[in-house]
């Protein structure tokens, strides 16, 4: 058959799109070996106080992209050989990011064990690291927390309160005494609050001892999610991820490790639905300041609940981490895992 003008230049587009697939595909490939990244979002700075946390040209660097819903990164191991592990939750994984390498499979199935469709987010959420190094996770379909010990296994630390299984645990933190304080929202739940599994009445906030014993917190929060103490471990915020009341709690710890009455630290209800996302994952640096993800990016708050700026990632953002040498701090933004310098170091996991 003749090739008429028309079938040649068919011939040409489909060429040209072929070729920029193989470019893209090989930039993609590249990017893993690049220190080059591209960036999303901005500064966006309220205080001039920000200025000593985030330098001028600090940028929000994509280290990788194209996951589900990521989230609960940890840093893991020294500041140079180390490497970042983080949640993508839909597909029941925990992903391992590794400077000059990228992005590779480290566990599946992270969250969920079972063998029935269990929902859109049945993977792990919050991942930290007690004081041996062992990776501790909260597990939303399987409903615990667990542990992964040095031989490669999991062991469940808790996964019922008085007899009734936990909701999906969510976030969690460990207190330099070796207690692990935890949240248990519904959002592991297929059908979240209105799901029939569903066996408790409350969406708590739980210590767990290190001896093993539980005691909740409170069951006050709507929605608790992400936690952290202050430096002197005197106070732990709470965020909540409700719309109708998207606030930073705080709580004073007492001597025997539960908590005081809350107050609220700071009330973000009006930006929500005018910016992406709500109170999520939190993280504290040295000084006091809190790094806490909300509607529009990571907010930076000083100690008396002043808000010095956001770092605007532009997408529904979860979570964050201090990783390297503790000034950098890796954030999980919907489909992304960025990462931005700054000026301040933050507390360990």
């Amino acid at each position: 058959m003749k090739e008429t003008p028309r079938i040649q230049s068919l011939w040409k587009q489909t060429a040209a799109i072929s070729l920029a697939c193989l470019a893209l595909s090989s930039i993609h490939t590249m990017a893993q070996n690049s220190l080059n990244f591209p960036t999303i979002g901005e500064i966006v700075r309220y205080s001039p106080c920000l200025d000593e946390l985030i330098g001028d040209d600090a940028k929000i660097e994509v280290l990788s992209s194209g996951f589900d819903w990521s989230e609960g990164p940890v840093w893991v191991g020294d500041a140079e050989s180390g490497h970042l592990l983080f949640s993508d939750i839909p597909p029941n994984s925990i992903m391992k990011w590794v400077e000059g390498e990228g992005v590779s499979l480290f566990m599946k199935p992270s969250g969920y064990t079972g063998v029935v469709d269990y929902g859109r987010e049945p993977g792990s959420n919050g991942l930290t690291l007690d004081s041996e190094g062992r990776l501790t996770m909260c597990e939303h379909g399987d409903r615990r927390v667990s542990r992964v010990e040095k031989d490669g296994g999991k062991k469940t630390l808790v996964d019922s309160y008085e007899g009734k299984r936990l909701n999906s645990p969510n976030d969690l933190v460990f207190h330099s005494n070796g207690d692990l304080y935890f949240t248990d929202p519904p959002y592991g739940l297929p059908n979240r609050w209105e799901d029939p599994r569903r066996e408790l009445d409350f969406c708590g906030v739980y210590r767990l001892s290190k001896d093993g014993q539980l005691t909740l917190l409170t069951k006050e929060m709507t929605r608790p999610n992400g936690l952290a103490f202050s430096p002197d471990e005197k106070t732990l915020y709470v965020a909540q991820s409700d719309p109708a009341a998207a606030v930073w709690m705080k709580f004073p710890v007492l001597d025997d490790g539960t908590l005081g009455k809350g107050e609220v630290f700071y009330d973000a209800t009006s930006f929500v639905g005018k910016m992406k996302g709500l109170p999520d994952g939190l993280k504290v640096d040295q000084h006091g300041n809190l790094f806490a993800t909300g509607p529009g990016g990571v907010w930076i708050f000083a100690p008396d609940g002043t808000a010095l700026g956001r770092i605007a990632t532009g997408e529904a953002t979860a979570n964050c981490a201090w990783g390297n040498d503790g000034s950098v701090l890796y954030i999980t933004a919907d489909t992304y895992l960025c990462r931005i310098q700054t000026k301040t170091l933050g507390m360990k996991p």
